[in-house]
Order: C-alpha cells, then structure tokens, then sequence
C-alpha cells in the first residue's frame, strides 16, 4: 500500500458515514487529515480516534451549501496544515419525492449541496495543488448518477453532474499531474440509508448480484486506493462500488 507520508486530505462530510471511513483510511495510511463538516462535536470524535492510533487530524467547521464557509474552510485547512493535496468530495444531501410533488426548494437544496458545493470546494483548493504539480480529487458520486432513480431526481442528477465535473476536471487538470477520479457506491450499509424500510432493503439487495449492501470501509478502500501514487495513471475514472448492481 502506498505511503501518504508528507500529504493533507480534506474529506467533506467527515463526521460520519463514508467520509468518517475515508478519514480513517487516510490518515492509517499517514496522510494528515482535515476533518469538515457541519457537526464539530463529531469531527472531534473523529479527530480523537485518528489521534489515538497515531495520526494528525484536525476539525474545520463547513456547511458545504454556503460559499462562504467553503472559502473560510479551505483558507483555514491550508493555514493549517501548509498545504492540501489530496481532496474528498463526500459531503452531499437527499431531499427524495417524485418529481411532480418536488418543490423547487427540494431540487434547489440538493444540487447546491452535492454538485455546486463540490465545484466550489474543488476551486478553493486547487491554488496549492497547482503550485506543488500534484493532486488527487475524489468525488464521491452513486450508482444513481449512472441508472437514475424514480423518486430521486434531484439526487441523480447531482451525482450525475458529479460525474460529468469529473471528467472536465481531469481534462483540464491532467498536464499538472492532477487526477480527478469518481467513486459511485452502491447500496450502502450508513445513516442515509438506514431509513429505508424492510420492504425497500429487501428490493435494493434483490437488484445486487453479491446478494448484500456495501460498507463504508469498502467506499474508503477504494478512494484510499484513488488517492495513491499506485493510482497515477488514472484519471476521469468512475470506479463502482456496488456488488454488481450496475455493470
């Protein structure tokens, strides 16, 4: 496994879920961590666990819908640590209702979230990426992006967005040794979908061939793997992670 010795990731949505797992990956890799999200009383917990098996982390507050607050995250994280290199895209939201009940508010709150606050995070942190000529930018998209989903409109075409952002973005990152890769998780085992009722679960894990859901480990295996140099060659890839679900 490669070494992440002398490098910062920034994971939105770090508190818990996916970005919690891919901090913890990171940082027993030796990367130094910054840890955003809304929810600083769980970053610290966060923090604290990376802290007691011998990494660096450090919490910076971050409402991913406020450009505000993204430019003052990214602002403190390089004050902080003197650099970032490696970016997480994680942070995103659902507001799921069939199209015709959808209120603007709802469409609104979800691409400004998982699409306009990723391109806004991205922005705020490529100064220092540029001037080292290396980067790694991982999106975190979903399987929904791909096959689209009745009911989740909004959300499909923000991880779709992702998807497209992804590939412009190694385009016109690649000459500076900058890789933009995606991950698209399947059904996975986190606070998001632990709302679903039986009958839901039943019919999500009826459509996976490896016959069960995912786990944030998995995601973060994979984004660890993204971030690497063993990774350098990859760029505008959209990894699955999925058991099969979409092929």
């Amino acid at each position: 496994m490669s070494s992440f010795q002398g490098r910062t990731a920034l994971i939105t949505g770090a508190s818990q879920g996916i970005g919690r797992a891919c901090a913890l990956a990171l940082a027993e890799a030796g990367a130094r961590v910054a840890l955003a999200a809304r929810n600083e009383g769980k970053l610290n917990e966060v923090a604290a666990e990376i802290a007691s098996k011998g990494g660096a982390a450090a919490v910076f507050s971050l409402d991913i819908a406020s450009e505000e607050s993204i430019k003052s995250c990214a602002k403190a994280a390089i004050a902080h640590f003197g650099s970032v290199e490696i970016l997480v895209n994680n942070a995103g939201i659902t507001r799921d209702t069939l199209t015709l009940r959808m209120k603007r508010a709802d469409w609104d709150d979800v691409i400004q979230t998982n699409l306009t606050g990723t391109f806004l995070m991205t922005q705020a942190l490529l100064s220092p990426m540029l001037k080292a000529r290396w980067g790694r930018i991982i999106n975190i998209s979903s399987v929904v992006g791909e096959t689209g989903q009745a009911g989740q409109a909004n959300y499909a075409a923000s991880k779709a967005g992702l998807i497209g952002l992804t590939k412009s973005l190694a385009r016109e990152l690649a000459s500076r040794n900058i890789t933009v890769n995606a991950v698209a998780p399947g059904y996975i085992e986190t606070a998001m979908t632990a709302v679903l009722d039986e009958k839901q679960r039943e019919g999500m894990l009826g459509q996976i061939p490896l016959g069960r859901a995912g786990t944030d480990a998995e995601i973060a295996a994979a984004v660890r793997f993204l971030a690497s140099e063993d990774a350098a060659y990859i760029t505008g890839h959209v990894l699955d992670v999925n058991g099969g679900m979409y092929m």
